[in-house]
C-alpha cells in the first residue's frame, strides 16, 4: 500500500504455479490516480452517446481481441495456470459477448422504448418512456475468469453497451493480462472515432473503495468474494448518495441427487459431478459444493470418488488461494462425523510445485456443521447423506441464496413429485438444472446468472442480453414537443426500433 504523497508501489505479476515474480507491470492506483480515472471516464460520457459508433466500437474490441489471441492466452496462462485451451475458449466467449451486445444496440429493444399518447377521456398527459445510461460504472475483475469477467468482460461490454464508461480495478492475479486487454480496447476506441478513456484501467488495494465511494462513479459490478464484496456492497449503501452494486458474492451450487437417479445412473452421475467439481481445478462460481445424496445408494459416491482420483493435481489461482483450500479442507475434514472419502490437499507436480489434488468429505444430514454450508474455493465437494425426505429438506432449509441449483433424477422421475422437488429449489437459486451440471454459463438471451444473497446482491444477470438492464434508468418525458424528444421517441420512428405504442408492439 501506499500514500498519494510516497512513490506508487509496483504491482507484481506471479506465477501461480511456482509462486515467483514475473515482475512489476503496473503501479498501485491512490485516490488521486483512481479520481483522475473516474474523471477522465465521465468526460466520455456525451461521445459515448452515439448508439451506432458504441456498437461499431464492441466489434472493434472484438476484432482485435481476437487478432491478438496467442498474446493474450499465453499472458493470462502464465498469470493463472488455468491453460491456453481453456483460455482460448474464454477468449472466445468475450469476443461473443462483445460482438452480442453490439448488435443488441442495432436492434434497440434494451432502451425500452414505450409511447403513450395523450388520452382526454381519462385525464391522461402523453407520456415517453425510456432508459438512458446511468454514468461511469466501476467493474472489479474477478480473479477466476481473466477475459470472460475481468477487463472486457461481461460487466464491462454490459456496460460500455448502454451507453456508461467503464473504470476497471485489475485483480491482483492477472495485472499484466489486464493491461494488455485493456490497451487493445482503448486502441479499438479510438480507431473508431472515441476518446481512449472510455475505458480506465486500475491497480491496488487501495483503488477498490476509493472507486466505490468517488461522488461520479454511478454503478459497480463485482465478481469475488463474500467478505470482500460485502464490504464494497456496504460503502456504496452509505454513500451520501447510495449507488446500485451488482455483485456476486458466493454459492454453493446444491445438487439433489433422487434415490431412484442414485439407483439407476450412478455411474453417469458419479462421472458428471467428477468433472464438474474439479474443472478448472474447482475455481468456478457455479462449481457443486454440496451434493444431497441418498444414504441407501452409494453407488454415486463411489463413482465420483473413483473419477475425481483421476483428476490431475494442479495448481490455483494464487498462493493464497491455495492456502485457504488447504486449510478448508482440513478444517472441514475434523468435524464430528466428516468422513474423508477423497484426501485434497497439496502434492506437487513436475513444473508446478503449489500444485494441490482434489477431495471428497461426506456426511450424515443429521451431523452437517454449518461451515460444511460455507463455500470452499478449490476442488472439493460435500457430499451429504439423506435417509428420507423429512432429511433432504431440513438440509434445504438451511441454505441460503445461490447462483444454480441441481436436481438428478432417474428417467421415469417427470411426475407430480419431480415437479415439486424442482419447485422446492426455485427459492434457492437463479438457475435451476436438470440432469447436468452447473459448470458452463452460456451467453444467451435467457441465461440468468444470478441468485439470492450471498449469491448476489441484486435481482439481475451479469450474463447474457439483460445484462446491460444494470446500467440503466428510465425517464418519462411528459407533453414533450416533438422537436425536444430524443428521436427514438418521436411518433415517425425515424430510427426504426421496437416500440410499445398506446399498448401495442411496434415492429
Amino acid at each position: 500500500m501506499h500514500t498519494d504523497d510516497a512513490q506508487p508501489a509496483p504491482v507484481h505479476s506471479t506465477d501461480p504455479r511456482t509462486g515467483a515474480s514475473r515482475g512489476p507491470v503496473a503501479v498501485e492506483a491512490g485516490a488521486d490516480a483512481v479520481d483522475t480515472a473516474v474523471r477522465a471516464a465521465a468526460a466520455t460520457l456525451p461521445a459515448l452517446a452515439d448508439r451506432t459508433r458504441r456498437a461499431e466500437f464492441l466489434r472493434a474490441a472484438a476484432d482485435r481481441l481476437d487478432a491478438a489471441a496467442d498474446g493474450i492466452t499465453a499472458t493470462a496462462d502464465a498469470e493463472t495456470a488455468l491453460g491456453t485451451a481453456r483460455l482460448t475458449g474464454e477468449l472466445a466467449r468475450t469476443t461473443y459477448q462483445l460482438r452480442a451486445f453490439a448488435d443488441q444496440l442495432a436492434e434497440g429493444s434494451h432502451l425500452g422504448l414505450v409511447i403513450d399518447h395523450a388520452d382526454p377521456a381519462l385525464g391522461r398527459p402523453d407520456l415517453r418512456r425510456m432508459k438512458l445510461p446511468l454514468g461511469v460504472v466501476a467493474v472489479f475483475s474477478a480473479s477466476n475468469f481473466p477475459l470472460a469477467f475481468s477487463v472486457a468482460g461481461g460487466d464491462t461490454a454490459s456496460a460500455l453497451a448502454a451507453g456508461c464508461p467503464v473504470v476497471v480495478k485489475a485483480h491482483p492475479d492477472h495485472p499484466a493480462t489486464g493491461e494488455l486487454t485493456a490497451r487493445l480496447v482503448r486502441e479499438a476506441a479510438t480507431a473508431v472515432g472515441l476518446p481512449a478513456d472510455v475505458l480506465r484501467l486500475v491497480h491496488g488495494f487501495e483503488a477498490g473503495p476509493a472507486l466505490v465511494r468517488h461522488p461520479l462513479t454511478a454503478a459497480v459490478g463485482f465478481t469475488g468474494s463474500v467478505r470482500g464484496g460485502r464490504a464494497l456492497y456496504d460503502m456504496a449503501a452509505a454513500r451520501p448518495r447510495p449507488i446500485p452494486f451488482h455483485g456476486e458474492l458466493g454459492s454453493l451450487n446444491p445438487v439433489v441427487v433422487t434415490e431412484r437417479a442414485a439407483a439407476t445412473r450412478a455411474e453417469e452421475i458419479g462421472a458428471g459431478l467428477a468433472g464438474s467439481f474439479t474443472l478448472g481445478n474447482g475455481q468456478f462460481c457455479v462449481k457443486p459444493g454440496l451434493v444431497l445424496v441418498p444414504a441407501a445408494e452409494p453407488g454415486v459416491e463411489k463413482a465420483v470418488v473413483a473419477a475425481a482420483a483421476q483428476a490431475p493435481a494442479a495448481p490455483m489461482l494464487d498462493p493464497r488461494m491455495r492456502e485457504a483450500y488447504l486449510e478448508g479442507v482440513r478444517e472441514r475434514a475434523a468435524h464430528p462425523g466428516v468422513e474423508v472419502l477423497l484426501a485434497g490437499g497439496a502434492e506437487a507436480v513436475e513444473g508446478a510445485p503449489l500444485a494441490v489434488r482434489a477431495g471428497i468429505l461426506a456426511v450424515a444430514a443429521g451431523e452437517l456443521a454449518e461451515p460444511l454450508l460455507e463455500e470452499c474455493f478449490g476442488p472439493v465437494t460435500v457430499l451429504v447423506r439423506y435417509r428420507d425426505a423429512a432429511e433432504l429438506e431440513s438440509v434445504l432449509a438451511r441454505l441460503d441464496g445461490n447462483l444454480t441449483a441441481t436436481v438428478q433424477l432417474a428417467a421415469d422421475e417427470r411426475g407430480p413429485e419431480a415437479a415439486a422437488l424442482l419447485q422446492r429449489l426455485v427459492p434457492l437459486a437463479g438457475r435451476l438444472v436438470v440432469d447436468g451440471w452447473p459448470t458452463g454459463v452460456a451467453v444467451a438471451p435467457a441465461m440468468q446468472h444470478g441468485g439470492p444473497y450471498p449469491a448476489t446482491t441484486s435481482t439481475s444477470t451479469s450474463v447474457g442480453a439483460t445484462a446491460i438492464e444494470r446500467w440503466l434508468r428510465p425517464v418519462s418525458y411528459q407533453n414533450t414537443p416533438q422537436a425536444l424528444l430524443p428521436p427514438e421517441l418521436h411518433d415517425a420512428n425515424p430510427l426504426g426500433l421496437p416500440r410499445l405504442v398506446d399498448g401495442r408492439r411496434e415492429a
